[in-house]
């Protein structure tokens, strides 16, 4: 069931757009894609010069959350579940995003955008794997 008090298009909209431009501008400038897996995973083995950009753009994301407290109320956040089953989660989704060799920034925004046959194939499955998965323990395990 949709919650119609909570569908909000127009923020939707913008967040879609200033996500369009930051990956087209760092594809541009830096001849990056912006796969955040990638990204995080390039400074653990990391290549000289590589270093200010990724700390940089890691820094934005961890700081967009404080700094749009100051323009507003963030959302609430309600997560259903416990944190070791989260902490599950994030590994098996980390294990995914090496076997498919990215995540769904990678794939999902850039590499559809540039029209890769490869990305394509990968956000079908990693999107039709995760409503499978979700109906499944709805319906399935309650």
């Amino acid at each position: 069931m949709i919650d119609w008090q909570s569908f909000t298009p127009i923020s939707a909209f913008g967040g879609g757009m200033v996500i369009g431009l930051a990956t087209a501008l760092l594809l541009l400038v830096a001849g990056r894609i912006a796969g955040i897996s990638g990204i995080v995973g390039g400074l653990i083995g990391l290549r000289k010069g590589d270093f200010a950009w990724r700390v940089a753009f890691v820094g934005g994301l961890l700081l967009a959350p404080w700094l749009w407290r100051w323009l507003g109320e963030l959302p609430p956040v309600h997560i259903e579940t416990g944190h070791a089953l989260l902490a599950l989660a994030g590994l098996v989704v980390g294990i995914g995003t090496r076997y498919g060799s990215g995540c769904t920034s990678g794939h999902g925004v850039c590499g559809l955008s540039r029209l890769s046959p490869r990305s394509m194939v990968a956000t079908v499955l990693f999107m039709s794997m995760g409503m499978a998965v979700v109906y499944f323990i709805r319906h399935s395990l309650g």
